[in-house]
């Protein structure tokens, strides 16, 4: 069952209780890694291992993700700005003990490439918190997996 989650903003990345970044660097230009995050988000199932499905909704004002396991997310894009930020906040979701969640993609130009620096933070029950800790490193592995295969992706569709 879907739940409303607490309604916060970009300046909850700052102060989230739980708080993970993850940074690294791939071969294609900012503007290439923007629009495969901010405008071709059905894509990101392509690339983003554990997101089964992703779809716009409200005119590309939110998103739609299903990921493995059941987990489902209504979001918010709190800021799409060209070829910086992608930010999204989830509104809803069965995932249990979450009560806020912002997630953050800023992107920097590296060479001829782009640093990616993803940072998620959330809010939850003492048990989710708790939880978190050791799934941080699970995290990390998904962030470097699903860089790995939008670098590809974007390579062989230039």
């Amino acid at each position: 069952m879907a739940r409303r989650l607490r309604p916060v903003g970009l300046d909850f990345l700052l102060s989230a209780p739980v708080r993970l970044v993850f940074a690294r660097e791939i071969s294609a230009a900012p503007e290439r890694v923007f629009r495969a995050l901010a405008e071709d988000v059905p894509g990101w199932a392509e690339w983003f291992p554990q997101v089964r499905s992703a779809r716009p909704v409200e005119g590309g004002a939110g998103r739609e993700i299903r990921l493995s396991g059941a987990v489902r997310f209504r979001e918010t894009i709190l800021v799409a700005r060209a070829p910086e930020v992608y930010a999204y906040r989830v509104d809803t979701t069965n995932a249990p003990g979450v009560r806020a969640l912002v997630e953050e993609w800023r992107l920097l130009p590296a060479g001829t490439g782009t640093r990616v620096r993803w940072t998620f933070a959330a809010d939850g029950t003492a048990a989710f918190r708790l939880f978190m800790k050791p799934v941080r490193a699970a995290q990390g592995r998904a962030f470097r997996d699903a860089l790995t295969l939008l670098e590809r992706r974007l390579e062989t569709s230039a």
